[in-house]
């Protein structure tokens, strides 16, 4: 139905966009996800033709809609878009506000357009408000009328950016409860969200973006339970990071606990685990300083917020070489009595091709 390729956007001072591609096809509901400036709004824009791509292309049922002679209106009458701030008109009524575009657009009798009209209140459970003006709703009963006026026009894809972000903490459930109703009726939709609960109930697929692309796409268990990419694995299990790269054998290693202890005391860290990291920080350098000839080390500790779990992760150069288990020494045992567990992958090709994962242990 869509299909993206070589995406860009650029903007004077950023360039949310890069080099976006993916095909959406038809009957796909698809919650896009990702950290705050990543460009999920601005893609969501671009394919509406709210904002004009700077370089790729976007088609439509075949058609290029980024050419210079596409009728932009024409294709925006088969594609709605829901926004966060509502957009109704304060002067009309509810039923106004679902009716001028059928009628303006589409050529339909005020009769049959009032109908239509009625009928999508209905369905969101809004009809005895037909005559109010929209001052007078709360903001998730104007969120639900601006998905029926979406609706109105009849669109084949529907566009939600952030449906819910606006809203008081109690409206979100009836928005959320419209929307998931609509996702059963095999419309093709993207959503842009931060309810990441509600981005796994409802879709099919998942987009994760990130470094001005669509970082990684899947199913939702595949996005939310193995995740394939690590900045994908951090942002659903909520975890918050330190990096350290370590690429000499002189490295300030008293400066790593230091700034551990930071990174612990800022995230509310117990004591005891804090402790655990800085030990498996130093115990796990000490073990690859000794065995390797060009010490280049990327060492990040990360704690989830979700089950307030912490680990620490060493990408690190050369040959393959799992330092788990090679031999039994002093650093290896003071590291099993800290965690949980250690796994080693190698990933040939990369950069830093060897890595070591040390959970740590949070109790006894």
């Amino acid at each position: 139905m869509i299909k993206i390729e070589h995406l860009k956007k650029a903007y004077p001072n950023v360039t949310p966009l890069k080099d976006v591609n993916a095909e959406i096809r038809d009957g796909d509901v698809i919650s896009v996800i990702g950290p705050s400036g990543t460009g999920k709004s601005t893609l969501l824009r671009c394919i509406n033709l709210l904002e004009k791509p700077t370089a790729g292309r976007i088609l439509f049922g075949g058609e290029d809609i980024t050419a210079p002679k596409c009728d932009i209106n024409r294709i925006r009458q088969r594609m709605g878009m829901v926004f966060q701030s509502f957009n109704l008109f304060g002067h009309l009524t509810v039923i106004e506000n679902l009716m001028l575009a059928p009628m303006d657009l589409l050529g339909k009798s005020r009769q049959d357009a009032y109908d239509k009209g009625i009928q999508l209140l209905r369905t969101v459970g809004l009809a005895e408000k037909a005559l109010n003006y929209p001052d007078e709703l709360s903001g998730g009963q104007k969120q639900r009328i601006a998905i029926a006026r979406t609706l109105a026009m009849d669109p084949e894809v529907i566009l939600l950016d952030e449906p819910t972000s606006a809203l008081d903490p109690t409206m979100v459930g009836e928005v959320q409860s419209v929307i998931r109703d609509l996702a059963r009726t095999g419309r093709t939709m993207l959503i842009v969200t931060h309810e990441m609960a509600f981005a796994r109930a409802i879709c099919s697929r998942v987009f994760y973006m990130d470094e001005g692309s669509i970082y990684e796409d899947g199913t939702p268990e595949e996005i939310f339970d193995a995740p394939k990419k690590e900045k994908t694995r951090r942002f659903v299990r909520r975890l918050k990071v330190l990096e350290l790269k370590i690429d000499s054998r002189d490295f300030d290693f008293l400066g790593m606990a230091r700034d551990i202890a930071l990174y612990c005391l800022k995230n509310q860290i117990s004591l005891r685990v804090t402790n655990r990291i800085q030990l498996a920080a130093e115990e796990m350098t000490q073990i690859l300083r000794q065995r390797l000839s060009n010490v280049r080390i990327n060492a990040v500790v990360a704690y989830s917020e979700s089950d307030e779990k912490a680990e620490l992760t060493l990408d690190y150069s050369g040959p393959a070489m799992d330092v788990t288990g090679a031999e039994e020494n002093l650093s290896l045992r003071v590291l099993s009595g800290i965690s949980s567990g250690m796994t080693y992958t190698y990933n040939e090709g990369e950069e830093l091709p060897n890595q070591v994962r040390v959970d740590i242990r949070q109790n006894g």
